[in-house]
């Protein structure tokens, strides 16, 4: 099957009330277990390689692009790239011919004019080569180990009439949303703000994103499609199953050297997970 294209599964997503789920993906066996995963849901899937991925694999991006496409080339559903929290202009240029379809371009800590500026800068170049480009607007905490934004700080919630002025001036496709979520939470404990995603989903004219999934519980992400999210990030919900069936079989197992052991079973959790996950918001392939 050949790449999908990460415009083309949100839109259908949307389409049908549903989001599609989106991975962030560090290692093979992360790529392997998503598609192992989505298949066992019947639903498309877009795998996500972040800029912090890249500076853990050496600062080299084909690598593991190459063997994610190549995978979701042998994939039963569809399976799409995406370049994930770009704030690098030389990574942000080596994303089309890296096999990615889209790209999110992360200026959100920028104050609002000089986020707009670069983002609309980098979407008159990812428009140029082909690609789909989401941005944020109004900060999800817990990026880089910071802390979450308290509910109440400045930028932690995304305004709606900044949103659509945002949208239409910049030219994006796409845009994440500050409702709630945050970045690397291992509890799934976030309340949403639903009235304001509400506001956001009437404001604004393009599909909408929600970062920081792995710490939303169900019910609430359940809500968070029905209200308008269109693509649902997680990442940290596939760490801490990769990490917690490694260290059981390192635990009953403490003499094992063979790596394909507890790797195999890291992979089988993160699948199971991704299951769980893309049947809870997604759509079928």
């Amino acid at each position: 099957m050949a790449l999908a294209e990460s415009g083309a599964l949100v839109a259908g997503a949307a389409a049908q009330r549903g989001a599609v789920a989106a991975f962030n993906i560090i290692t093979l066996e992360h790529a392997e277990a998503v598609i192992a995963g989505a298949e066992a849901a019947g639903a498309p899937v877009i795998l996500q390689i972040s800029e912090n991925a890249v500076k853990y694999r050496q600062g080299q991006v084909l690598p593991l692009a190459r063997a994610a496409a190549e995978l979701a080339r042998a994939a039963a559903v569809p399976v799409a790239l995406h370049l994930d929290h770009v704030k690098s202009d030389a990574l942000l240029r080596q994303a089309a011919d890296a096999g990615f379809s889209s790209v999110m371009y992360d200026a959100a800590h920028l104050p609002y004019a000089e986020n707009l500026a670069a983002t609309r800068s980098a979407a008159d170049w990812a428009h140029a080569h082909g690609l789909w480009i989401e941005a944020e607007l109004g900060e999800v905490g817990g990026k880089d180990g910071a802390a979450p934004l308290d509910a109440h700080a400045p930028g932690a919630r995304t305004r709606p009439e900044e949103a659509a002025a945002f949208v239409a001036e910049s030219g994006v496709d796409a845009l994440a949303v500050a409702i709630g979520s945050s970045h690397a939470m291992t509890s799934r404990t976030a309340v949403l703000d639903h009235e304001l995603l509400g506001r956001l989903r009437d404001a604004v004219g393009v599909p909408l994103v929600l970062h920081g999934s792995s710490g939303v519980p169900d019910t609430e992400l359940s809500a968070a499609v029905t209200g308008g999210i269109a693509k649902v990030n997680i990442g940290t919900a596939l760490n801490i199953a990769m990490t917690a069936a490694i260290r059981e079989v390192l635990t009953a197992q403490p003499d094992a050297v063979d790596s394909r052991k507890y790797l195999k079973a890291g992979r089988q959790a993160m699948a199971d997970t991704v299951t769980g996950l893309v049947k809870l918001v997604g759509t079928t392939a």
